[in-house]
């Protein structure tokens, strides 16, 4: 229910309770109040006669309006597209209406307010008579304040809306004539109500609070249930997440990464294009710190049958950069601007990291994406329900997805590290001697594959 029709409702008791207690106190209030009861009424003069008929004419208006409210703003798209498409004068005054629905909604509530206002002017007027009777003024004003709140409150506003809300559409077309007459009339005042409110809520909305990841992820938590299937919750993870990863964080290594140097003979580009499979390769001059430009193999294709000296350099296409600590997120809104697939990432010093793809950006939300021509590259096995083995090169948020563990277990100890090999040397501060076990919580870490530059397999036993 309204919670104006409550207070309304509550005061009208109060008012009544007060009557009956100015009753018991006063004689001469209690004296009067048997007297117009045994008298009955006296003759209407006609100011106040007029003014009943005024009050009438100005409840029933007021009950118009009020019930517009609720079923101009009742009204569904099924009503909507039905009115397009019949298209009587009264469906196009309706949908005029709600081209603008604050300022629809202004005008009801301008409207209302000055109908109340009038019809408690008018009650005054009315009752005045009953102040010529020498009735008790407490009894007099108590009555009339009671009887106008029960008037309003029942004919006005509970009646009404309850109708309207039934039939939304037959209340909204009687109604859709006066409401434009009451807008144009209303338009400065409404126009000023709607502008007033624009401006608070952008003032409220710079001070709204944003929320933080962690509290993003704590919601996630406590809204998905049992129900839940775990391919929708590992999405919902994703975006949650998608935000606030970096590009190092996803990356593939140089070390991992399939490149030509500018001069390499066009026979051995192709054969090395065969032998990775990609569509995109990066091409150097002298070390892969010196990127040239990326050669698309789509504009080989009408060459493959070339000699040996053909000159395929002339294909490159300038390189895009991006440093490690850019988010996942803007570099997607650059791919999509560029319309580029693939970026060069680079180091705070300028040196090449390594290299990422729309296709890396886009498994962070709906996981791993292959295709038919897709070597499935084996970076971890699985021995039992508890212990794996992993590939140094495992990026520590593939560890976690795989292992089931939080993304930020690791955020204490892993520094700078993104890899699973670079969190075992954050935590030893050295390359550990295979056979070396590090255990850090739940997991403990065996080193089974390392030499005097890298850290190549470990294994990886999770206590529950």
């Amino acid at each position: 229910m309204d919670p104006g029709l409550v207070f309304l409702s509550s005061l009208n008791c109060v008012f009544l309770q007060q009557i009956e207690k100015t009753l018991e106190e006063s004689p001469d209030a209690y004296s009067c109040f048997i007297s117009l009861w045994s008298t009955g009424l006296p003759a209407l003069s006609t100011e106040t006669f007029f003014g009943l008929i005024a009050m009438l004419f100005l409840l029933f208006f007021s009950a118009m309006v009020s019930g517009s409210e609720i079923a101009f703003f009742s009204l569904t798209h099924n009503h909507i597209d039905h009115f397009k498409k019949r298209q009587k004068p009264a469906d196009k005054k309706i949908l005029s209406l709600l081209e603008k629905p604050n300022r629809l909604l202004a005008t009801i509530l301008i409207a209302n307010n000055v109908i109340n206002i009038a019809i408690i002017v008018l009650s005054t007027l009315v009752f005045r008579s009953f102040y010529e009777m020498q009735l008790h003024p407490v009894v007099a004003f108590l009555l009339q304040v009671a009887l106008v709140t029960f008037l309003i409150l029942l004919f006005a506003e509970v009646l009404p809306k309850v109708y309207a809300s039934r039939y939304p559409e037959k209340f909204s077309s009687t109604m859709s004539g006066p409401l434009l007459i009451l807008r144009s009339a209303f338009n400065p005042l409404s126009a000023l109500l709607v502008k007033t409110t624009r401006l608070i809520d952008k003032r409220m909305e710079k001070k709204r609070p944003n929320l933080s990841m962690d509290e993003l992820s704590h919601a996630l938590e406590i809204t998905v249930d049992e129900h839940t299937d775990e391919e929708d919750k590992k999405l919902l993870r994703g975006i949650i997440s998608f935000g606030n990863t970096y590009v190092r964080e996803i990356m593939k290594s140089r070390v991992d990464v399939v490149a030509v140097e500018y001069h390499t003979p066009f026979q051995k580009l192709i054969k090395t294009i065969q032998k990775a499979g990609y569509s995109r390769i990066p091409v150097y001059h002298n070390s892969f710190d010196n990127v040239a430009g990326i050669l698309y193999i789509k504009d080989l294709l009408p060459h493959l049958n070339k000699d040996e000296d053909f000159h395929w350099q002339e294909f490159l296409r300038d390189a895009f950069f991006v440093p490690e600590s850019k988010r996942i997120n803007d570099l997607l809104k650059e791919f999509q601007e560029k319309k580029i697939h693939l970026a060069i990432v680079v180091d705070e010093y300028g040196g090449t990291s390594g290299l990422v793809t729309l296709e890396d950006i886009l498994e962070e939300i709906v996981g791993e994406i292959n295709d038919e021509f897709d070597m499935v590259e084996a970076t971890y096995s699985r021995i039992d329900a508890n212990t794996f083995i992993f590939e140094g090169k495992t990026l520590l948020k593939d560890f976690c997805k795989i292992v089931g563990a939080e993304d930020d277990v690791f955020n204490e100890v892993k520094g700078e590290a993104d890899t699973l090999a670079g969190l075992i040397l954050e935590i030893k501060q050295e390359i550990p001697y295979r056979g070396a076990k590090i255990k850090y919580k739940q997991f403990e870490f065996e080193i089974e594959g390392v030499d005097k530059r890298r850290i190549k397999r470990i294994k990886v036993k999770v206590r529950k």
